[in-house]
This record gives structure tokens, sequence and C-alpha cells, in this order.
């Protein structure tokens, strides 16, 4: 018995000797195709958006994706909740903001929120983002166009979906958190303030901490004004991300449980208008908007004497969509004028809060779930041919491009 190593025999195992594999004599080269692929390159702009903090990049998503051999470079900015010093600290050569329209043209230019307004330049790169122009949104046709004319590709960040059909990485938590806390805040100023005074301008909190302790405040204010009444709120899409996220905000800001509607589509499936949301206090929208259907309420609905609605958050967003389930209002909001009047003639003051980029009132924790989140199909850019999340992106893309 000998002791042999051979290709397929492990040392220290003992083989008779006429079962050792013995050498070739000759060896029969194979053509061998060796394919390089280039390390994909991200540029994250810096966004343009007023009052948009988040960033679809952030240090510790920036740093997998150098550790995967990935190009990463970020363009400086004075909104964004991660210092400039942060990205430099793991190693991301930084540029001038703005500067991406120069980028190398094999680079994938990645953001959030829209491009600069007053810009119909071509573009000529590849762009990951939430473009808000596939739903046939106002001036849609123009937004889109630009990507054919220059030869640059729309990858949409909210269309992006696994093979269940849910999206791969949403904002909608944090936008439902932040818009319950701001229609509470609402309608809480509403009980200590005359109706021809708004409410003011806000702000991004740095953490949630912070953001549950005011609202606390400025419930107990408005509960003691109210005679000691909490109000009522009633989230429309309660089983989904975004409206957990309002349902989990009303229950830390103290509302009680009882208190608290959920609805879902079982509740909707009759077809509006609701009675049931003129009832209540608070009402927040959290719908995904995909196919038309009956208003949820409407502007003669609202002329009610024993209507009780005093403040409406449409998270959703759909201000411009022409299937708007709640046409009682015309403009998107802002953090600066956060909330826009309806105009009725019967019952208590309304308002609308409809500000399309809630979750930058929390910008550090909500980037940090949505960039975490969007890693993953991030990675998969290495073989974007057969990676099936951006190859559905690309299909939807020239779907979109044909109907111009």
């Amino acid at each position: 018995m000998d002791i042999r190593y051979c290709n397929k025999i492990p040392i220290g195992v003992y083989v008779p000797r006429h079962k050792i594999p013995r050498a070739p004599t000759q060896i029969h080269k194979q053509p061998i195709t060796i394919t390089i692929m280039s390390a994909p390159h991200l540029w994250l702009r810096a966004e343009s958006k007023p009052m948009e903090h988040r960033s679809a990049l952030t240090p510790t998503t920036a740093k997998a994706l150098m550790d995967a051999g990935f190009k990463i470079t970020i363009e400086r900015s004075t909104l964004r909740i991660f210092d400039d010093a942060e990205f430099e600290k793991i190693g991301a050569p930084l540029v001038e903001e703005g500067s991406w329209r120069n980028a190398p043209k094999d680079a994938y230019i990645i953001a959030l929120k829209e491009l600069p307004e007053n810009d119909d330049t071509p573009l000529p790169h590849d762009h990951i983002m939430f473009a808000h122009c596939y739903k046939q949104q106002g001036g849609w046709k123009d937004v889109l166009a630009r990507w054919p004319r220059g030869g640059g590709v729309l990858l949409d960040l909210e269309f992006l979906q696994d093979e269940s059909g849910r999206r791969v990485a949403a904002f909608g938590f944090h936008a439902g958190f932040a818009g319950a806390a701001l229609a509470i805040e609402s309608w809480a100023w509403q009980q200590t303030h005359s109706p021809e005074k708004p409410l003011p301008a806000v702000t991004p909190y740095p953490n949630e901490g912070e953001l549950i302790s005011h609202i606390k405040d400025v419930v107990a204010e408005g509960v003691k004004k109210n005679g000691g009444e909490y109000p009522r709120i009633l989230v429309i899409g309660a089983l989904g991300r975004c409206g957990s996220g309002a349902v989990d905000m009303a229950r830390k800001a103290g509302i009680p449980e009882e208190n608290i509607i959920k609805w879902d589509m079982a509740e909707t499936a009759k077809g509006g208008p609701f009675q049931e949301i003129i009832d209540a206090d608070i009402f927040v929208n959290c719908i995904y908007l995909s196919q038309p259907i009956p208003p949820f309420i409407s502007p003669g609905f609202m002329e009610t004497k024993d209507r009780k609605l005093q403040v409406i958050c449409d998270v959703s967003c759909d201000t411009t969509n022409p299937h708007n389930p709640i046409p009682v209002y015309s403009i998107n909001t802002t953090f600066d004028k956060p909330t826009v009047p309806v105009d009725v003639q019967t019952g208590p003051h309304c308002t609308v809060i409809s500000i399309d980029h809630l979750p930058t009132l929390l910008p550090r924790e909500s980037s940090e779930a949505f960039s975490s989140a969007l890693l993953p199909s991030l990675l998969q850019l290495k073989d974007r041919k057969n990676a099936r999340v951006w190859q559905d992106a690309e299909k939807l893309f020239d779907e979109k491009v044909a109907t111009l």
C-alpha cells in the first residue's frame, strides 16, 4: 500500500497501487475564453430639490460597494444629511456638485429626486432615480423624452421589483411615519391657533426620538384645548409599508388605539366617497395608486355641517395624477409651507399636507434604511444584463418611451 497524493485523492488516504490514477501521457489543450468585466461606476448626484436632505447612497453602503470592487464618486453637497467628511473617511473621492453632466458615459448617475427644473438637455447617462414620469404625471413626456434623445436609460427606483412584484427598496415606512407626525402636529396647531394662521415651517429632525418627543408635546397641548379629547385618525393603506409607518407614529404619539382606524383594500372595496373619512379628525392617505379608483372624498362631499375632518395628509401625493382620489386640493406643499387650506364653506377649517418627500423629515434614518435595502440590487449591476431586476427596469423604460 502506498500513500500518494494525486488530483483526486487527499494526502493520508491508503489506496491500493493498482487503483492510483496514472498521469496522462498527453495533455489536450482546450481554448479558454475569459470575460473581463469592468467594475461598475456609481456617481452620487447631489440633490437639488429644496429641503431634500436624504441620499441614495450612505457612507455605509458606499463602503460596501467599494469593497465589492465598484468605483464610487460622490458629489459634494451642503444639503445632504451625511457630511462630505463622512464619505471622505471611507476613501470615496469627492467632486463638485453638479459635475455629473461631465461624468464618464459609462457611469451610472444615482440620486433620489428629480433633476433640476428648467433643463431639457438630452441625457446620455443611465440614471438610477425617482423620475415621477411613468404614471402620466404633469410634464411627464418632457421629462422622459430626455433619455431617448441623449441615448441614456432611466432605471426608475420606484419600479425596481423582486420576483414577487414587491419593490426592492422604498421609503414607504418613513413617509407614512413622517406624514402622520405632521398631520397630528397640524391638528394640534389648529386647536391652539386661529384658522387663518397656517402651520409654520418645519425642519428635519436628527433622529426619531426627537421627533416623537416634539409630537407628544404638541399633542398634549392640542388635547387640552380640545376638552381632553384625542383626535381620531383614519389611515387608508394601513397594511402596507407606508400605512404601517403612519400607524406606528400615531401610537408613539400617544393616540389611543381605539382612535386609530386602520383601513386597507377590504374596507375601500365598495368604492368612495366614504363618510368615515369626514367623521375622523385626521385622514392619512397611504395607498399606492396603480389604476383609476373612485375618489375617497370630493369637494361637494366636504360641504357637510357635521364634518369633523380637519387635516388630510396625502402621503401618496398623486397631486397631478388625473385619477387623484383626493381631488380637494391641487398643489404640492413644502416643508417651509406645509399646509394648504381646503376651500370649504361649511364645517371646521380643513388643511392638506401634500409634501412629496416626507421621509426627509428623518433623513439619516430613512436614507440608511432605503440604501441598505437597495444595496443587493446595486451589487447586481456587475452583471446587469443577466440581473432580472435591472432587465425588467430597462424593459419598462423601453415600454414607456414607446408611448411618447
